[in-house]
């Protein structure tokens, strides 16, 4: 149980539901800033403006998976209003007091140093990015049958990387049928594509391979989906690309092509957000558990 934390929620998207009712449920006292447009209520959470919460007593700042806006402003899509989290607000909180995030955006990340709080990137955590990678593979496969006209069964399918995110895409799209060929650098990665029955083939390969591709998935954040490769493709090629941004594909050159290309970002907000809300509601209360104990001692 989180009896006696207060936590506020600030902005965010359905996710923050889950997130909301997971604390709730657990008896914590929760604020909630941007959400009075939310028609659902929750027992034990109360809507506040964020420059009258009580910064003082709070143990725990929930923001958007996105962090913060260029401007300091808090991504709201329950709320027309665009509040502002400054470092004074920041320095406030008790010395405990944490900052949980999905990414931190350089303006997000100095103001957590400059306030000398503890700043929890959810997305850097192996379990946030192994649960997440489940509804990413399944949005990845939503957008392939969206923007093509041919199955995934029997199609030739490029998974670009090895992480988390493409092992979990790679393995679905071997499931539904596809002959998935899997791009990496590292020896280990290849030699873990064979034993899941993948064809390996090493990122610097990709304009040898791209010719015979239909459908090609990219996961790393570097470009590796160059123009040369893209010179080689098909004009029926698909690519997705679920890194973070600006992506690992030439898009002005794929433009150029007629190859269609998308940039696929916080595709488990999109295609699950109930799903997506649980899981970051699972590791956040663990976290602020253990942060009670230690609180406590």
């Amino acid at each position: 149980m989180l009896t006696g934390l207060q936590v506020a929620v600030l902005g965010g998207d359905a996710r923050q539901l889950e997130i909301i009712r997971k604390l709730t449920e657990l008896d914590a006292k929760v604020y909630l800033v941007g959400f009075d447009q939310l028609e659902q209520s929750f027992a034990g959470a109360v809507k506040e403006k964020l420059e009258e919460l009580p910064f003082h007593e709070l143990d725990a700042l929930i923001l958007p998976v996105a962090g913060l806006q260029p401007t300091g402003e808090i991504e709201t899509v329950f709320s027309s209003a665009h509040p502002q989290l400054t470092k004074t607000m920041l320095s406030k909180t008790p010395d405990h007091c944490l900052l949980f995030t999905g990414i931190s955006p350089p303006v997000l990340t100095k103001l957590a140093e400059q306030a000398g709080r503890t700043l929890i990137r959810l997305f850097d955590r192996d379990d946030v990015a192994i649960y997440n990678s489940i509804p990413t593979a399944e949005g990845a496969v939503m957008m392939a049958i969206q923007h093509t006209d041919f199955t995934i069964h029997g199609s030739s399918v490029a998974v670009l990387g090895m992480g988390r995110v493409g092992m979990s895409v790679a393995r679905t799209f071997a499931n539904l049928g596809a002959n998935v060929k899997l791009g990496a650098r590292k020896s280990e990665h290849l030699a873990r594509a064979i034993e899941m029955g993948l064809t390996p083939f090493s990122i610097d390969q990709l304009p040898q391979q791209a010719e015979s591709l239909d459908l090609i998935i990219n996961t790393i954040p570097s470009l590796v989906i160059t123009s040369q490769a893209i010179a080689k493709m098909k004009p029926h090629v698909f690519i997705i690309d679920l890194a973070s941004k600006p992506g690992g594909t030439d898009f002005q050159f794929a433009k150029k092509r007629g190859i269609k290309a998308i940039l696929a970002l916080g595709l488990p907000g999109i295609v699950a957000p109930k799903t997506a809300g649980q899981i970051l509601a699972g590791v956040i209360t663990d976290l602020l558990k253990d942060a009670a104990i230690t609180k406590g001692e």
